[in-house]
């Protein structure tokens, strides 16, 4: 007959200890699609505004890994032919921040409208909360065009029910100290002004 063996006291208490501890804690994701602007072209990758908005979440108790997600050039097509990959990542969250590109291109609006709503439709069905973040071209674009490109954020915003910023680059637009030579990509200093500007609609979103 073999003996029963009682693990030693320390032991025992040892492996309670374990069995009652939850698993390490994964961060949850957040996700940034966007264009050269999100990237971070021309700065650090921590000083582009992805990773500042992770700084802030962690710093205010929120565990999230924020994915930059921007590839220089995209548009709203390119970012809707890559949200497939974007799904891949699992996320809670996931910041629209494309259609400069678009603009500046002169697509018309019909089109860009019909691939943003698809892009955040295609998020939200999935279970992220979407925020959509909209931009503005300048006033050598024409009123009627220039006009009707702001507006359509706003709209797919309230046609698929997500939250909104109207625009990206509010405060930091036209302000030379805070764009780099080119006068178009923010610097580390309009990246920290853009990340305060998003935080105080993203931080409704978050979960602890």
């Amino acid at each position: 007959m073999r003996l029963l063996r009682i693990a030693p006291p320390a032991l025992l208490s040892l492996v309670l200890v374990l069995a009652a501890a939850p698993a390490l804690a994964v961060p949850r994701v957040i996700v940034a699609l966007g264009d050269s602007l999100t990237a971070g072209l021309g700065v650090a990758p921590d000083e582009a505004y992805p990773a500042l908005l992770e700084a802030r979440a962690r710093a205010a108790g929120f565990d999230y890994r924020v994915v930059n997600a921007g590839v220089s050039g995209d548009t709203s097509a390119g970012g809707l032919r890559r949200v497939d990959w974007v799904l891949r990542a699992h996320p809670e969250i996931a910041i629209v921040a494309l259609g400069a590109n678009d603009g500046l291109r002169g697509l018309p609006i019909p089109a860009l409208r019909e691939n943003l709503t698809s892009i955040v439709s295609r998020l939200r069905d999935a279970g992220a909360r979407v925020l959509l973040v909209g931009m503005r071209l300048p006033p050598n674009y024409g009123d009627a065009y220039a006009g009707a490109f702001a507006e359509v954020f706003r709209l797919v915003a309230r046609r698929t029910a997500v939250a909104f910023v109207p625009f990206l680059l509010e405060g930091v637009a036209a302000d030379p100290g805070l764009n780099q030579t080119d006068g178009i990509h923010p610097n580390a200093a309009g990246h920290r002004a853009i990340a305060a500007h998003l935080w105080t609609s993203l931080q409704p979103l978050l979960r602890r």
